[in-house]
Formats: structure tokens, sequence, C-alpha cells
């Protein structure tokens, strides 16, 4: 009787397995093995991180910087908990002339944070701290928020609740048409080398359909022993034999840069004491 095997999607077989000598079953056996190990590959691949994340900037009111960090600190992180939203990291620029607090938070879906948000901006406990919190001005100026999507090369992200490590928020504007080709690049190669040079790479984020910008943006966020340090492994990844062929063969491939002039911006970060991440 003629040997029936089956291989569907889901990675299982289906057929009419007649009686076999032991050697053949237990080859049966360790193809569906392998099977198995390679469906669960697959899907674990293809999943991914597909939470919302999203980037929040606060400038500060005039003098009030340290009173707003002192809401996060004391009520608002864990507020956002209580809620079901996820704290990855709080920052305060190096050089600050804006009083800005840049912060980053997760959620298994955007549904999920409106979700969120209207129970957090609900809660007793919110209004409460808001209002004492506000009683001599308003602390927050103005307010930015955008969303955005793990890419499929970005690492897991973890926090590191101590340590003193510089933070460095990287945005870079792709030509049109080549953001796919500047994600390939750091995909194939630009990480690698990151790593290579004593660069920490943390997270990186495509805009979500919907945000301005969406089409042609990458942001990402780099991890550094020190400033001396983050000068020191750029300078090394600048001058990598790697990197200058990778760079060449994808602006070859593009017909010319994969960012546009003056697309490439760096924000130096400390993490807040408060902070999961540091």
């Amino acid at each position: 009787m003629a040997d029936t095997f089956v291989l569907t999607a889901s990675g299982f077989g289906v057929g009419i397995w007649p009686t076999y000598p032991f050697d053949v079953m237990k080859t049966h056996a360790h193809l569906l093995l392998i099977l198995a190990l390679l469906s669960s590959a697959i899907a674990g691949t293809a999943a991914g991180d597909s939470r919302c994340y999203e980037m929040r900037t606060y400038y500060a009111a005039p003098g009030k910087l340290e009173d707003l960090q002192s809401r996060f600190r004391d009520h608002t992180c864990k507020l956002f908990e209580k809620h079901g939203v996820i704290n990855i990291g709080y920052w305060i620029p190096l050089e600050n002339p804006e009083s800005k607090l840049i912060y980053i938070l997760a959620y298994p879906s955007r549904e999920a944070r409106e979700q969120s948000w209207k129970a957090f901006m609900a809660d007793p406990a919110w209004q409460e701290a808001y209002k004492k919190s506000e009683e001599n001005g308003k602390l927050v100026a103005k307010a930015e928020s955008v969303f955005l999507t793990a890419t499929d090369y970005s690492p897991e992200i973890k926090s590191v609740p101590a340590g003193s490590r510089l933070f460095e928020l990287r945005t870079y504007i792709a030509t049109p048409g080549h953001l796919a080709d500047l994600n390939a690049r750091f995909r194939d190669h630009t990480l690698a080398l990151f790593k290579k040079h004593g660069i920490t790479n943390v997270a990186y984020w495509n805009l979500m359909p919907d945000q301005k910008g969406a089409a042609d943006t990458l942001v990402y966020l780099l991890a550094h022993a020190s400033a001396e340090a983050r000068d020191a492994s750029f300078k090394a990844f600048g001058q990598d034999p790697e990197w200058a062929s990778a760079r060449k063969a994808s602006e070859e491939k593009a017909g010319g840069p994969l960012t546009i002039k003056d697309g490439v911006k760096s924000v130096l970060l400390k993490a807040t004491d408060y902070s999961p991440m540091k």
C-alpha cells in the first residue's frame, strides 16, 4: 500500500497510514516532529510584536517641569498600570530649553489604548491628583502624541531597572518610496554593525498608517554607556568598511540616498528616576 501524506497550511499531516516496519514509522515520527517545530517557529516569527506604541512629548509650562515629573512619579505611572497601560520609559533631553518630557507607552492594540485612556481619565484618583497638582497653574503647555508599530527587526523591549545609560532617540525621514529600503538596510546590516561597535539597539518603530509621515518615517531608540562611548562608537561605525559597503550597495540599488537632506534627527536623553527603563 502506497504511503500518503498531505501537508496542510497548519503544518499537520493528513493521509492514509498503513502498517509500516518500525524504522519507517520512526522516520515518519521524526518528520512530524520537524514539521511541528517548523510550524511553531514560523508562527512565532509571524506574530512578532504587534502592540500599539505611543510616544508622547509634553512641554512643561514655565518652571513646572519638576512638578510635572512629581505627578508622574507619585500618581500617573501607577494609574496607567491600573488601567492596562504599559509604561515603557520616561526621559528628559540632556539639552532641554523647551522643558520637554518624552515618554513611551504600549497597549495590546489601538482599541485597547482608547479604552484604557477613557478609564484613566474617568478615574477619581486621577481627577483628584490632576486637580491638586494644578492648584498653582497648569503643568503642561503643549502635548504631542504619535502612534507607532514595532518593525519586524526590532529587538524585544527590555526594562533595565538600574543603571545610568545615555539614550538616543533618532528619527529618519526616508526619500520618497524608500522607507522599505531603509528598513532593509537596518534589518540586514545596521543593527549588527551598531552592536559590533558597542551600541545597544533598544527598539525600532515605523508610524502607524494613519499617522502623518507614516510613509517615510523610522523612529528608533539606542542606548550607550556614556556620551563619550556614544561618540567613540559612532566614529568606529562610520569608519567600518562593512558599513561603507552596505551603504553604497543600498544607495546604488535605490538610485540615491535613502534619507532626505537633513532627514536625520537625534536627541540625547536621560532616563527619569521613575522610568522602568534606565
